[in-house]
């Protein structure tokens, strides 16, 4: 897989997980900074410019909410920059591909031989519609290992569950 966890600067201190993503989710936060960078923030801009320009700015609403959308929008500028440079891109499978690490795709049978399938992804990238649960999730911290035939119990909000593992991909 990528690089082992870095431990922080005083040496013996607790360690630090880096801060894995797929390449399609390292590409999603890319097009959005570009995106927030290249249309939004010159749109609102403009808009705040030309709100600006009708006089009285202490009651104008356009104005108003115009400055406070450029200041979400440099706000997750910031975040976005910031965050780009911390992640690392995860492009090989592990050393076991029939475990689940990072990138799986992995199918599920739950005790009422319900089928589900998702991908195991960052925190920066899960969307549960989508298919993709964060590793850093409950659901994602207990299939860590997991392979094929495996069965665990798993506690759910609406009562506890037994899932068996059917299947273990990458698609890296």
């Amino acid at each position: 897989m990528a690089d082992e966890d870095e431990a922080d600067d005083e040496g013996g201190g607790p360690r630090l997980a880096k801060r894995y993503v797929t390449r399609e989710g390292y590409d999603r936060l890319a097009a959005e900074l570009d995106r927030l960078w290249k249309v939004d923030r010159p749109r609102v801009t403009r808009e705040v410019s030309d709100a600006a320009a009708l006089g009285d700015r202490s009651e104008n609403a356009e104005y108003i909410f115009g400055k406070k959308k450029l200041r979400e929008i440099d706000k997750r500028l910031r975040y976005l920059s910031k965050r780009l440079d911390e992640l690392v891109v995860v492009t090989q499978p592990p050393d076991d591909p029939e475990r689940v690490y990072f990138g799986a795709f992995v199918a599920l049978e739950d005790d009422a031989g319900e089928a589900l399938e998702f991908r195991i992804v960052g925190p920066d990238e899960f969307d549960a519609s989508s298919g993709r649960i964060s590793i850093e999730s409950p659901l994602g911290r207990a299939l860590i290992g997991k392979r094929p035939g495996d069965e665990f119990r798993f506690q759910r909000p609406k009562g506890a569950v037994t899932y068996a593992v059917v299947r273990v991909w990458y698609a890296l």
